[in-house]
């Protein structure tokens, strides 16, 4: 009689399958190309935060932008869901609910009058980019604007480079920009490629393919600039 095939339980991977810095189930898995190691994709950014640093072995990840050294993988996310039973649904139902406090849109903060929802917006709440292409860019703080005196509660970011959808709206830059900075609700950004002030709904990709590549850039990651809104009126 065959030997009866061992069952394996759940707890017998969880070294393999957890993440480091918030022991949780890895999600969206994300390896750092330098030393391998792999994290939750959330946590391994806020870590980028403060760090140029690995959390688990301490090596220097990059001088000056870390986040170019993540790789999401794919393969791993797969086997974690199949392992965990109903972790997939879970996160899925998770992201939905952040997206619909987080988007601007969804609490009725979305930009000009009349206009209501557009139709790039519609399809976001409906699939959050979770597979669109990615996007690199630097955020710049445009200082010495011309104003008599000059608003200090802009300033430059910690970190300056991010990664994200290339359907990331204008708008959700603003967002992060004002998060970020810690700006009141009230308070209005223009944001800038080339010293031309971008569309509230304008894509990071239909930026780069008309704002940046045509005119000759030929650098990555694409900069966009961002200031105080200035009234001309």
């Amino acid at each position: 009689m065959a030997a009866a095939a061992r069952r394996h339980l759940v707890r017998d991977f969880n070294h393999f399958i957890t993440c480091y810095l918030c022991r949780g189930y890895l999600i969206k898995p994300t390896t750092v190309t330098e030393c391998l190691h792999t994290f939750c994709k959330s946590c391994i950014v806020q870590h980028f935060e403060e760090s140029n640093d690995c959390p688990k072995c301490g090596i220097q990840v990059h001088e000056t932008n870390p986040l170019e050294m993540l790789r999401l993988d794919n393969t791993l996310e797969e086997i974690i869901f199949k392992l965990v039973p109903g972790l997939r649904e879970k996160e899925e139902q998770q992201e939905v609910e952040f997206w619909k406090k987080n988007l601007p849109w969804e609490n009725g903060q979305g930009g000009g009058g009349g206009g209501g929802d557009t139709g790039a917006e519609e399809e976001h709440r409906q699939d959050y980019h979770r597979s669109d292409p990615q996007i690199a860019v630097c955020l710049d703080c445009l200082h010495n604007t011309g104003q008599s005196q000059p608003d200090t509660s802009v300033t430059d970011l910690m970190k300056r480079f991010i990664r994200c959808s290339s359907r990331v709206t204008v708008g959700t830059i603003k967002k992060f920009l004002s998060l970020k900075l810690k700006l009141p609700s009230s308070y209005e950004l223009d944001v800038l490629c080339n010293g031309e002030i971008m569309g509230r709904d304008h894509t990071l990709e239909f930026i780069y393919m008309t704002r940046w590549r045509l005119h000759g850039e030929n650098t990555y990651p694409m900069v966009l600039e961002y200031r105080p809104r200035i009234d001309f009126g």
